[in-house]
């Protein structure tokens, strides 16, 4: 038996996106911008999955920008909106639990001259309102902060800060990388007031090589690519239209009101399994996004711990997977201690994980429990 619990790296593509990908590879491979049928017909398919993954958004079609992923769509947002507000200031503010392609894209922007602010954390990694409120000023140009997070599942109080930067008069765009989000919570970028809005195909059982950022309307985003004019300058180059596809696909088959209270279920009775095993630590709050579950077993390696589910067919994280196995910035900003954080891991679910998979999970834990000595 194999069970995959690494969704929050990447999901399997479900049925939907493989029927749009084929489809585009087979039939609609012209390119959107030539002007003859068979482009034509690919420029029909490219807006018809524009227009419904922007409804996902609850944004205008003209809003909605085609990437070839979240960090891509995170690079663009942040250096496009510094760029573009730098004659206002260079006071820009992030939370300390970014994903390492927005935190790295704010270090580079504190070397270009930025003054940069980042948010600590409490103890479950949520940025508390009132940091919010003592960084953001009339100063401030920029605050990026993320939906949820990819470690701990951590769900950030985005509207707080939409309605701080307002109380505060602030000029600051406001930048959710919501990749961990998308389709596991209901968004609604006009509700949450944000002015850009970052997703991913893959995460949602799309293909790799595809994402979108939302900007708003109001906001002349300052390129950083540059090429022959497709989507509207902001992202030129010709449209990876398969993996474009394979995410309409995958968005049309979300249904977040089923979805959610299953997956939330699941975690609740997973959860409470492992807190009652001799030797787990559970990292995630209680009111984290469902979809994640971070554990820690204290003394025992996290590498050693992974290897030993993946030889049983048990394939979980010990982290982002971006980190490659480096120690958590995550878990230590929100203050775990080094044999905690050494010994994480991240249990990530999808909307097709059964309750049989997450037993086969937990039979797996318990056995590496009793086969790897404490250090």
């Amino acid at each position: 038996m194999e069970v995959y619990l690494d969704n929050s790296a990447t999901t399997k593509p479900c049925p939907g996106a493989r029927k749009r990908l084929l489809e585009a590879v087979d039939l609609l491979w012209g390119n959107p911008s030539s002007l003859h049928q068979k482009g034509l017909e690919a420029q029909l398919l490219l807006e018809e999955a524009r227009a419904f993954i922007a409804k996902c958004l609850s944004c205008r079609e003209s809003e909605l920008y085609f990437t070839s992923g979240g960090t891509e769509s995170n690079n663009l947002a942040v250096f496009g909106a510094a760029k573009a507000m730098k004659h206002k200031g260079k006071r820009i503010v992030v939370s300390s639990v970014e994903h390492p392609s927005v935190s790295r894209a704010f270090d580079k922007l504190e070397s270009d001259g930025f003054s940069v602010v980042r948010l600590p954390v409490d103890r479950f990694g949520v940025v508390p309102v009132e940091e919010i409120e003592n960084a953001v000023d009339e100063n401030t140009v920029l605050v990026s902060m993320m939906a949820v997070n990819n470690e701990l599942g951590s769900v950030e109080p985005v509207e707080a800060l939409s309605r701080i930067v307002k109380e505060k008069h602030s000029p600051a765009l406001i930048h959710v990388d919501a990749v961990q989000a998308f389709g596991k919570l209901p968004l609604n970028v006009k509700k949450l007031g944000v002015d850009l809005m970052s997703v991913s195909a893959h995460k949602i059982h799309g293909t790799k090589g595809a994402g979108a950022l939302f900007v708003k309307d109001s906001l002349h985003l300052a390129p950083h690519i540059f090429g022959g004019g497709q989507e509207k300058n902001v992202r030129p180059g010709t449209e990876p239209l398969p993996a474009i596809a394979a995410f309409f696909g995958a968005a049309q088959e979300l249904d977040i009101k089923k979805s959610l209270p299953a997956v939330t279920a699941l975690r609740d009775g997973f959860v409470k399994k492992l807190s009652a095993l001799d030797g787990v630590v559970i990292n995630s709050g209680a009111d984290a996004l469902p979809y994640i579950v971070n554990i820690s077993l204290p003394g025992r390696p996290a590498e050693a711990v992974l290897n030993f589910l993946s030889s049983k067919g048990i394939y979980v994280s010990s982290g982002s997977a971006c980190a490659k196995g480096r120690r958590s910035p995550t878990l230590t900003a929100a203050g775990l201690e080094s044999e905690r954080v050494n010994s994480s891991l991240r249990i990530s679910l999808s909307k097709f994980t059964t309750a049989d998979e997450l037993d086969f999970c937990l039979e797996g834990i318990e056995e590496a429990l009793r086969a790897i000595r404490k250090k």
